[in-house]
């Protein structure tokens, strides 16, 4: 499994740099929510696919909107995006 520091360092070594505040952002949603490192992978691939680019307050609300809906996996994630109609991936 995953972690959110090695997924952070994947997005580095695959030249797309996140800001200190975006990575601040990352780390601030995943410990308010309680979320799961996978559903915090799933809401930062979500936030970069839909936003182009990171927007904080945005990962905020889709991770809390995940874990409040008892989302605990990517492709679970994915799926209740697209059921919702939050996204269009």
């Amino acid at each position: 499994m995953q972690t959110v520091d090695l997924y952070l360092q994947d997005l580095k070594a695959k030249g797309f740099q996140l800001q200190e505040d975006a990575i601040g952002f990352i780390y601030f949603g995943k410990h308010y929510t309680n979320a799961p490192d996978e559903v915090a992978i799933a809401a930062i691939e979500l936030t970069l696919k839909a936003q182009i680019g990171f927007e904080g307050s945005f990962y905020v609300s889709l991770l809390e909107t995940l874990v409040s809906n008892q989302i605990h996996t990517r492709q679970a994630a994915l799926d209740y995006v697209k059921e919702q109609g939050l996204l269009f991936l």
